[in-house]
């Protein structure tokens, strides 16, 4: 596993918006290389308990090595969707403490080529994060039809030449597949207008196709309510998002929950808030961060607190 490539995004930051305290229970939805895990632990031991998910084999194989010596850690090679069943079957009802989530993929998935997230490595179109599930990216871009390739690329990638690039995959299957994420990518640079810019063509396209793969933005406002069911009076919620649609789900869901009325009635009859925010504007990377890892300038952080 010397080979897996990880870089923990606002680490301190995410970590010490959970307030760890010793003897109490936190869930880190998304283990990946344990960085955001291995401080946790090292903040509740010797009595508190982290609960991490992960359905990638190689994270969980990396992070089994890296979190071996602490005893009170229990991973679950599961996804975070499926966080009241999990926990249930380790007879946990409450989570005590807090829970973190940092979404989207990790740096070993985007970079590595067979994985089939990026377009600067030729490879297979994959783009699963779940190497057990079903779809791929391959049978998204040759099997899909004009009008659901467009709606993906729009309202997942929010690309302004969905029509077009949709139209010339479209027009390149039908003669042949298309296998590789070079092959893709060609098509959508020469589909698309040249314009200055430092994002390449393929960048939203791609993004779309991973969502899609993945069902990325309803498995998180899924979690969201799971996790809201699940938090005791006093835990702590800590979200990291790395785009736009993801912080969106997360805000608007953070807003609601808090609100003391939801129904705009002349008297309210809403129940009280079950959560404050603890930062009304996202926390984002410091400079010296992004020296180091300049991707984290796109995370943003958001924390609430359940208090009822």
């Amino acid at each position: 596993m010397n080979d897996f490539k990880h870089y923990t995004v606002m680490l301190n930051e995410a970590v010490d918006a959970l307030e760890c305290q010793n003897g109490k229970i936190y869930v880190d939805c998304t283990l990946g290389g344990g960085g955001h895990s291995e401080l946790i632990l090292q903040r509740i031991s010797p009595d508190g308990k982290l609960i991490a998910f992960d359905i990638d084999d190689e994270a969980i194989a990396y992070s089994k090595e890296r979190l071996k010596n602490y005893k009170n850690l229990t991973i679950v090679k599961s996804s975070y969707t499926n966080i009241k069943s999990e926990l249930k079957k380790l007879g946990i009802e409450k989570i005590t403490g807090g829970v973190i989530l940092d979404l989207g993929a990790s740096y070993h998935q985007l970079t590595k080529a067979e994985r089939g997230f990026s377009f600067s490595k030729d490879a297979p179109l994959d783009m699963r994060f779940n190497n057990d599930s079903e779809l791929t990216a391959f049978t998204v871009v040759n099997t899909y039809k004009e009008d659901e390739l467009i709606r993906i690329f729009s309202e997942y990638g929010e690309e302004r030449f969905s029509k077009r690039i949709a139209k010339k995959i479209v027009e390149v299957r039908s003669k042949k597949r298309i296998e590789t994420t070079c092959e893709l990518a060609n098509i959508i640079l020469g589909a698309t207008p040249r314009i200055k810019s430092s994002v390449h063509p393929a960048t939203r396209v791609f993004q779309a196709i991973r969502i899609e793969v993945n069902n990325e933005l309803q498995n998180v406002n899924n979690v969201l309510h799971d996790i809201l069911d699940l938090i005791d009076v006093g835990g702590i919620i800590s979200v990291l998002s790395f785009h736009s649609l993801e912080d969106r789900i997360v805000k608007k869901f953070f807003k609601y929950e808090s609100q003391r009325c939801r129904c705009n009635e002349m008297i309210c009859k809403c129940p009280p808030p079950k959560i404050e925010l603890v930062n009304k504007r996202p926390i984002t990377a410091s400079m010296e961060e992004l020296k180091i890892n300049p991707p984290s300038r796109s995370a943003k952080l958001r924390i609430a607190r359940c208090i009822s």
